[in-house]
């Protein structure tokens, strides 16, 4: 079998597999009231939507690799997704704790006010969070510049520093196969691979956890990179990369299925870290690591945008960038249409380039 026919194949059978699990999960995990209780209030009529669907698509990729076990790098990817899986589960079973009750505060004034690190138009709201905004919070009641609208319950999160070294541990997973070429963009990195490897599993992981913010923004991103990492590596004659980055894509389109606008079922961390580590490894191990850091371009924008609102370098008014472009008044479906729409252009002339310039 060609192994463009092994790619179709392996890419029905994921997409078909998936559906089916996150059918029945998404039923599972409604009928036991998983739900999520979503803090940004644009989106609060989401509350409600199952969540942990991740649990399904490492499903779909758990029986593509039983189905393809002779495929060395498809067994290693999905074996480092089911390790990410479950650290993001943990995540996901420690946030159904709700943590504290966050007021939500609108500025009843004709003018704009700040609120902590916010500026609030007049009629705008959101929540008081940071604790500048809580000590804010009774002075401006007491002024009548404020009214207090609802309250909005915040889940309980992991340390950042353990998420971080739940991450470390998965890099030295994949860095411990010793599949990983020490050779990137044909420099040789020697030992220093392994700081690489651990690198490259944490900006993943959490580029496309920052990402998952909308209904289909995660699964739509990843289900186009990935297809074009396929693309990309079978055009090259790479059938090292090809298949599991077929089997991502079909991962990614099947969970897409109930996941895309308005959503049915969310992925969760045990989803996003999933796809986030199996992505980054398909990409070391098909050695095709450059292209699969261009092509998740957009999670990666994101990241850095983030971290330079966190150090202050630049105000966004809610984190992260898409929801800043949701608060400044761009509907949910345009925010995901122009996400998808600058990934696909990324990856189409990304492969058009190294096809015609090198």
């Amino acid at each position: 079998m060609s192994i463009v026919e092994t790619l179709i194949l392996a890419f029905i059978l994921t997409v078909l597999a998936t559906i089916f699990f996150t059918y029945f999960v998404r039923k599972i995990l409604k009928d036991a009231d998983v739900t999520d209780s979503p803090i940004v209030t644009e989106h609060k009529h989401k509350t409600g939507t199952p969540t942990m669907g991740g649990l399904a698509m490492l499903l779909g990729a758990a029986l593509a690799a039983s189905v393809y076990f002779n495929e060395k790098n498809l067994v290693l990817t999905v074996l480092i997704m089911l390790s990410a899986g479950l650290v993001g589960l943990l995540d996901d079973l420690l946030g159904l704790k709700i943590k504290e009750v966050q007021k939500v505060a609108r500025n009843i004034t004709t003018q704009p006010l700040n609120i902590g690190r916010l500026t609030l138009n007049p009629g705008e709201e959101a929540r008081v969070a940071t604790p500048k905004a809580k000590e804010d919070l009774p002075k401006l009641l007491g002024n009548g510049k404020v009214e207090i609208t609802g309250a909005t319950p915040i889940k309980t999160e992991g340390k950042e520093r353990n998420k971080i070294i739940a991450q470390i541990v998965l890099g030295i997973f994949l860095a411990a196969t010793g599949a990983v070429s020490s050779t990137v963009l044909g420099f040789e990195a020697g030992i220093f691979i392994i700081p690489l490897v651990i690198f490259g599993v944490i900006g993943s992981i959490n580029s496309v956890n920052l990402i998952d913010g909308m209904d289909g923004l995660a699964a739509g991103i990843l289900t186009i990179a990935s297809a074009s990492c396929a693309i990309f590596s079978l055009i090259n004659g790479n059938p090292n990369a090809t298949i599991p980055f077929g089997v991502l894509t079909g991962v990614s389109l099947g969970f897409l299925v109930f996941n895309h606008y308005p959503a049915s079922i969310i992925m969760g961390d045990t989803g996003s870290f999933a796809l986030g580590a199996g992505y980054i490894t398909a990409g070391f191990l098909g050695d095709v690591i450059y292209f699969a850091v261009i092509a998740l371009a957009i999670p990666i924008i994101s990241v850095v945008v983030s971290l330079m609102h966190r150090s202050h370098i630049i105000k966004l008014p809610v984190e992260p960038l898409h929801h800043t472009l949701h608060y400044k008044g761009l509907s949910e479906k345009k925010i995901i249409a122009l996400y998808w729409s600058i990934t696909f252009i990324i990856c189409l002339a990304a492969i058009l380039v190294y096809q015609f310039m090198w």
